[in-house]
């Protein structure tokens, strides 16, 4: 009896088998020996009737023993890895760096991305190669090397060529009126012998004017030979000479400069207005310097490491006629009393009317502007005591005002017209206390211009909104926030710069009439100084003919 149970038992473990393999190699002799039906026996083995089809083509086109084998454990042949890693060693033999390798073994069709060369390498124990001389690297496509920049090298010999840089002619003239050179000497800039200071200060000020490049992109520019013709060069310096010549300017130059500057300006014919916009900008600082204070930066509504710029704007013509970066905390509330010293040593007049923001000067300040004559508006901190007292006045004490002039949504506003005095400030202040003009609390003005009808300083407060922007759309396009780029260019130096753009862009404008007079820098380099250029060089002309506009400008060997 156990006989016949254990020949039952071994005969269901041939008809009913317990692995993949064995179950594969008793369908397929039930298939190809004992004639079953393909369907008959895919159903008694567990197949579907196409997987036993599939099972039974790829017995047909493998038919040796090793197809019932089970798979072989451990490392399997590769012979195309076992290539790819001879020849590896073979090029790391002949000083090729993992880059080099990478692209031999593309070139053999073989995938290896450099970081697995490195893998390979580091496994058979080759170290990092050491840092190659050009001639010792295999010969490859290499960037072209720019020559050095020297005076001496500039060529102006009759030839004709195509510039990216071709607007920045138009301002080729203005500072030829000036005499450029001249003001950077008696200010006593440093320049060299192969690079006067005429011809830095020329390629940093190119760099600036066309707005659409930042100081970093400089090495994109070495091989424009329009650029280094601005500057007076046979080529543009480099990134490293700019940040350099940065650093060994004297700070005592840039009041020079600015006083100079300023002058000619006038000379050439830029007019300034009487009434200015002053604000405060701080530029932020991204290293650890503890000396660097916080300051409130707006665009980010935080207070964070940074210089403090005081900026002057004039209000007719939008061009910054005043800066100073040199300022800590304890020293901004003069700044205002600096700037009017600095315009009545130019103009021999103190400026007529000053507009600023509340936290920019104290009410001692203050005083000292109205005893001078100066005329001004500015905002009155909030507090909560300021705010019970609007809120607790009278409805008949409000007066309904119209805006004129002015292109805005609110132009009916309430005010509450009154006279005030303030601690450290002799004689009586007029407060206008200001709602309807789409605020949530009321808007405070304090000014000491006691007659002027209250529809026109509110008009004109509003109006320094729109500078407010206008500063903003100037800082940024003239890239006084973008001190962190790969040229570490001294926060005085960018400043100076700004300025000097600042006034050619205005000094053009005015030139060119049409309704530019009020156009913004970023309008004025949108249409004239974004433009490419074919300069023709002959024997006493140097001829700028621009490739869209068709508006040639020729300049004489003098």
């Amino acid at each position: 009896m156990s006989t016949v149970n254990s020949l039952t038992d071994f005969r269901l473990w041939f008809l009913q088998p317990q692995n993949a393999l064995q179950r594969q190699y008793e369908a397929l002799r039930a298939y190809f020996v004992e004639r079953v039906p393909s369907r008959d026996a895919a159903r008694r083995f567990g197949y579907s009737p196409a997987s036993f089809r599939v099972l039974v083509h790829r017995f047909r086109h493998q038919a040796d023993h090793a197809f019932f084998l089970p798979p072989a454990r451990g490392p399997h042949a590769a012979p195309k890895r076992d290539r790819a890693r001879e020849l590896i060693l073979t090029l790391r033999k002949q000083n090729l760096s993992i880059y080099d390798i990478s692209r031999a073994l593309a070139r053999e069709d073989l995938s290896y991305s450099p970081v697995s060369v490195a893998e390979v390498l580091r496994a058979e124990g080759f170290a990092r190669l050491p840092r190659r001389r050009d001639d010792e690297r295999p010969p490859t496509t290499r960037p072209t090397v720019a020559t050095v920049a020297d005076v001496r090298a500039l060529d102006l010999q009759p030839r004709q060529f195509r510039t990216q840089f071709g607007g920045l002619f138009l301002f080729a003239p203005l500072l030829a009126a000036i005499p450029f050179d001249r003001l950077l000497q008696r200010a006593g800039f440093p320049g060299s012998t192969m690079i006067p200071a005429g011809c830095a200060l020329r390629a940093l000020l190119g760099l600036k004017l066309f707005g659409a490049a930042r100081h970093s992109h400089v090495m994109s520019s070495v091989l424009d030979e329009g650029l280094a013709l601005f500057a007076g060069l046979n080529v543009i310096p480099k990134r490293s000479f700019l940040t350099e010549y940065s650093c060994s300017i004297d700070p005592a130059c840039y009041p020079k400069l600015t006083r100079s500057w300023f002058d000619a300006m006038r000379q050439v014919g830029l007019r300034h207005g009487t009434s200015f916009d002053l604000d405060f900008h701080t530029i932020p600082f991204h290293g650890d310097d503890a000396l660097v204070e916080k300051h409130y930066v707006s665009k980010r509504s935080r207070r964070q490491k940074g210089l403090l710029a005081f900026l002057a704007q004039d209000a007719h013509s939008r061009v910054f006629c005043y800066a100073d970066c040199q300022l800590r905390k304890d020293q901004h509330n003069d700044a205002i009393l600096q700037f009017s010293a600095f315009w009545k040593k130019r103009t021999g007049r103190r400026p007529a009317e000053l507009i600023f923001d509340s936290k920019l000067t104290t009410y001692a300040n203050l005083n000292r502007l109205n005893q001078d004559g100066i005329d001004f508006i500015t905002l009155r901190r909030r507090s909560p005591k300021l705010l019970g007292q609007a809120l607790a006045a009278p409805a008949a004490a409000w007066r309904a005002i119209e805006l004129t002039g002015v292109s805005r949504r609110y132009k009916h506003p309430r005010i509450l017209d009154h006279r005030i005095t303030l601690p450290d400030y002799d004689g009586p202040l007029r407060q206008l206390i200001i709602t309807g003009l789409g605020h949530e609390q009321p808007t405070f003005l304090l000014t000491n211009q006691l007659r002027r009808a209250a529809p026109t300083l509110i008009g004109r407060y509003a109006r320094r909104m729109l500078i407010e922007n206008s500063i903003a759309d100037g800082i940024d396009f003239f890239h006084m926030d973008a001190l962190s780029s790969a040229v570490a260019m001294k926060v005085n130096c960018d400043l100076q710069l700004t300025l000097m753009a600042s006034s050619l862009y205005r000094l053009l404008a005015c030139r060119l009439g049409n309704g530019y007079e009020r156009a913004k820098s970023r309008h004025l380099f949108a249409d004239f100084i974004d433009a490419s250029a074919v300069i023709q060089i002959s024997r006493h002309t140097i001829e700028v003919r621009f490739v869209r506009r068709q508006l040639p400008l020729t300049f004489s060997d003098n």
